[in-house]
C-alpha cells in the first residue's frame, strides 16, 4: 500500500479525478458483474420453469395412468354386462371390436387432419 504520511495529501490524492485507464478498468469489471449477473438470472428463470413443467408434467402422467385404467375397468365392466346376454366369448367380441371401430374413424380422422394443412390467419 503507497499512501501519502501527510493526511492533506491523501485528501488531495482523493480529490483527482481517476484517470481514462482506471474508468475503462472499472467499465470493464462492471460489464463483466452485469453480463454474469445477468447469466444467473437466466439460469434461475429457466430453472424455476423447468421445475413448475416438470412438476405439471407428472401429474399430466398420472392423469393418463388413472384414466387408462379407468377406460380399462370401463370395458371390462362392459364385458362382464354383456355376458349374461351373449355369452363371454360373444361379449368380448362385441367390446373389442366396438373398440377398434372407435379406434378406426379416430385414426381415419387423424389422417384426415396432417393431409390437408389447415389455412393460417
Amino acid at each position: 500500500m503507497t499512501s501519502s504520511p501527510d493526511p492533506v495529501a491523501r485528501l488531495a490524492d482523493a480529490a483527482t479525478p481517476p484517470g481514462v485507464g482506471a474508468l475503462v478498468g472499472r467499465l470493464v469489471e462492471d460489464g463483466r458483474s452485469l453480463v454474469t449477473a445477468e447469466i444467473n438470472l437466466a439460469k434461475a428463470k429457466v430453472s424455476a420453469r423447468v421445475g413448475a413443467f416438470r412438476t405439471a408434467a407428472l401429474l399430466f402422467a398420472v392423469a393418463g395412468v388413472l384414466a387408462f385404467a379407468g377406460l380399462i375397468v370401463l370395458l371390462v365392466g362392459l364385458i362382464l354386462s354383456l355376458t349374461p346376454v351373449t355369452g363371454p366369448w360373444i361379449a368380448t367380441a362385441i367390446v373389442v371390436g366396438g373398440v377398434f371401430l372407435v379406434a378406426l374413424i379416430l385414426a381415419l380422422i387423424g389422417k384426415a387432419r396432417l393431409s390437408t394443412p389447415e389455412p393460417t390467419a
